[in-house]
């Protein structure tokens, strides 16, 4: 294989639309995650004969699933990406969401449903890819600013999407598959015009089955020094993260006796003020701090968040903590920027699909985990305040992550200082 550290070229020079193109590639991901919140559960349940409580073991089982499919597909696509190119996986992916659309408008059974939810997983696994196409036609120095744009363009799909989702099912229950179907296509043919491959094929390395799955793309992480502290860094962050869309729900409702309107109005606005601070701010705190001030600042601000989150005796308390949770925000696109200066554009897509195949870990374990410390700590009745302790634990991940970061990108930036030796090659 060619070394892994590279120049970077592009195959075509990146416009606007492309990245508008990717943007929105991003966002419909994400949709195809939230549309599902409001309908699928409506749904499992008619095709059950209202049996609510096997529909809900069903709905348990369809997300372990479609977080499986991530863990698998996603480091086959990133090492797909690096053969043949980013525009190929890119456009094949949207294409295959929209006919999984369309199979879970159609599905007759329970049965059909589930095979939707695998074929989900597998066409949602080009995001990495689209990552990869950011990093190929952004200059290193810039990687950042447009990882938090993408941020921002996931942020808006999964506000929009159950809101898009519920509305549509007020019509009719299989009209958000449909509807989804038809955004994704348009935006398949759409980027079949205007999008340009971002990978020569020059630049391109050839497919290996070893490398394409999870424990081959260990070895990429151990390649490179900065990347296997960012690489755990950035799984004790999905994990920690995660605690939010696991309980927070039923936390506030149980803790602060709100209502639904109360609930959804609370998760609108951590969803818009993340949206805001990885939109806007992003670029201006990099460009002062730096990749590594932004990511230290991020992962301290969201540790304070989750710690307020914890210990808030009321719901005004909790809110106080949502923007510093915002601040959160500078952590994904920093880490994003941090890993792929890492590495040469030839492995940009097998180092995407291993980043995703490592955080689709934290996903299977966090709803499980969270849900289980959640009860624990309300059977916890002599010990006050008790019931935050899922928060506690997320805020104790987040520390990790933080410490980890610190560490390896200090580590980095002395190496950086000392050599600018190139990395050793994958074998």
């Amino acid at each position: 294989m060619s070394e892994l550290y590279q120049p970077m070229t592009v195959a075509a020079k990146p416009t606007r639309a492309a990245f508008g193109f990717i943007l929105v590639t991003v966002m419909l991901d994400t949709l195809a995650f939230g549309v599902m919140i409001p309908v699928l559960p409506k749904l499992l349940v008619t095709l059950q004969g209202g049996d609510i409580a096997g529909a809900a073991t069903i709905l348990g089982i369809f997300g372990t699933v479609w977080a499986v499919m991530q863990f698998i597909a996603s480091p086959i696509l990133g090492s797909l990406s690096d053969r043949f190119g980013r525009r190929p996986v890119i456009l094949i992916s949207m294409a295959g969401l929209s006919v999984d659309y369309v199979l879970m408008a159609l599905a007759p059974t329970v049965a059909w449903l589930f095979i939707g939810r695998v074929l989900s997983g597998i066409t949602t696994s080009g995001f990495p890819t689209a990552m990869a196409y950011i990093a190929d036609t952004t200059a290193p120095e810039l990687r950042t600013k447009r990882f938090g744009l993408v941020g921002a363009a996931w942020g808006f799909g999964f506000i929009v999407g159950p809101a898009f989702g519920g509305l549509l099912a007020g019509i009719d229950l299989r009209a958000p598959f449909w509807v989804a179907a038809g955004l994704c296509m348009l935006n398949a043919a759409y980027g079949f015009f205007i999008l340009p491959e971002s990978l020569p094929k020059e630049r391109r390395s050839s497919f290996k089955w070893r490398n394409a799955n999870f424990f081959g793309s260990l070895k990429l992480l151990r390649s490179a020094p900065a990347l296997l502290g960012i690489a755990l860094a950035m799984f004790f962050v999905r994990l920690g993260h995660d605690a939010h869309p696991a309980i927070a729900v039923i936390y506030a409702q149980f803790r602060y006796a709100w209502n639904e309107q109360q609930v959804g109005l609370m998760l609108a606005t951590v969803g818009v003020s993340s949206m805001i601070v990885q939109a806007l701010l992003i670029g201006p705190v990099v460009k002062r701090l730096g990749d590594r001030g932004a990511l230290v600042l991020g992962l301290s601000f969201g540790t304070l968040s989750f710690v307020i989150y914890a210990l808030a005796p009321e719901g005004w308390i909790f809110l106080a903590g949502i923007p510093f949770g915002a601040l959160f925000g500078f952590v994904g696109p920093a880490m994003q920027g941090i890993a792929t200066r890492a590495v040469g554009d030839n492995n940009q897509g097998q180092l995407q699909g291993a980043l995703a195949s490592l955080t689709s870990i934290a996903t299977i374990i966090a709803p499980l985990l969270f849900t289980q410390t959640f009860a624990l700590g309300i059977a916890m009745t002599s010990i006050p305040g008790a019931v935050g302790l899922p928060y506690a634990l997320a805020a104790i991940f987040l520390f990790v992550a933080l410490l980890l970061a610190w560490r390896q990108t200090q580590t980095q930036t002395q190496t950086q200082t000392q050599t600018k030796k190139p990395q050793v090659a994958v074998p």
